[in-house]
Order: structure tokens, then C-alpha cells, then sequence
């Protein structure tokens, strides 16, 4: 996508993409017990089944989306998931170019604080209990308490302290 002169900061470009794949695999596969992961991912009983990735040049944004259609790969570091559906990818992403235009024009032309309704809606619940690697050996704990205006993660710490995390790799 190219961004506009008179766009938003693309910092909630991500969450706008998770709502998306969301609701793409809604129209797909209903009836999925779906949970949005901050920042990119889709998880399906608490397991991985899809992630979103955007990257950045200039005024041009790439959006990539990876969903576990029929199969789910095996991974060391998390449980993964599938729809376990025949759904081919071409089938699929007609769906998903749909409401990612959806969900473009949403964040074009409405309040930044309905995007981030909007995804916190099909978000980990409120308080629940995250881990946040920052850094190679640097881990946050604390309880998920929204997204900062901006659409970064919000985590209240044991200690009662509000830390605002603009990157990094949660667990739920």
C-alpha cells in the first residue's frame, strides 16, 4: 500500500491488519474461537495461527500475511494451530484483500480510538497475564491494560507501575 499525504502515523497499521485476518477468517471459517496477540499475531486456542508482518519503505508499506490454512508447522518456541480447512489460499485471499481494504479505509477515515476499540474487542482479555521479550535477555511481566493511543502494548507491572511497549515478542 502507498501511504496518503494526510494519513495517520502507520504505527496502528498492524493492529488494523490483525482486525482484517480476523475477520477474513470469520467469513472463511466461522465459529473459531479467534484471539488477537499484540502486535501481529492470530492465535486459535492459544496457539499460533497466523502473523501479520509489515515493513516500510518510504511512503510504501508491504503487508504480509502467513495463515495456517490446512497445516500447522512444528515450532520449538510456541504451539502452533490450523484451521484444518480446504480452503485453498487462492480462495482465501480474495477474503482477505476485502477486509484489509475494509479496515484501510476504516483507519483513513475514522478516529485512531476505533481501531484500537476494535481490536481490543478480539484481544487477549484485559488483565490477562503477559511476558514481553524486549531484548535478547530482557523479559516485562505484568497484566495486559490496553493500548496507548499510539497502539502500543500497555502492561501493568506487579509493582503497580503502567509500562508502555512499542516492541517485542509477547506470551500469553
Amino acid at each position: 500500500m502507498v501511504l496518503r499525504p494526510d494519513d495517520r502515523s502507520p504505527q496502528t497499521l498492524s493492529l488494523v491488519a490483525g482486525l482484517a485476518l480476523v475477520e477474513a477468517i470469520d467469513v472463511a471459517v466461522p465459529a473459531q474461537p479467534l484471539v488477537l496477540k499484540w502486535p501481529n499475531d492470530v492465535l486459535l486456542l492459544g496457539k499460533k495461527l497466523a502473523g501479520i508482518l509489515l515493513e516500510r519503505s518510504g511512503d510504501r508499506i508491504a503487508v504480509g500475511f502467513g495463515v495456517n490454512l490446512a497445516t500447522a508447522p512444528k515450532l520449538a518456541d510456541r504451539l502452533t494451530s490450523a484451521l484444518h480447512s480446504a480452503l485453498a489460499p487462492e480462495a482465501f485471499a480474495p477474503l482477505l484483500a476485502a477486509s484489509f481494504a475494509r479496515g484501510l479505509e476504516m483507519w483513513r477515515t475514522s478516529a485512531t480510538s476505533a481501531v484500537l476499540e476494535a481490536w481490543q474487542k478480539r484481544a487477549h482479555w484485559a488483565g490477562a497475564r503477559l511476558t514481553v521479550h524486549v531484548a535478547k535477555n530482557q523479559r516485562i511481566t505484568g497484566r495486559f491494560a490496553g493500548l496507548a493511543p499510539d497502539g502500543a502494548l500497555q502492561l501493568m507491572l506487579d509493582n503497580g507501575a503502567l509500562e508502555v511497549v512499542r516492541a517485542g515478542d509477547v506470551e500469553l
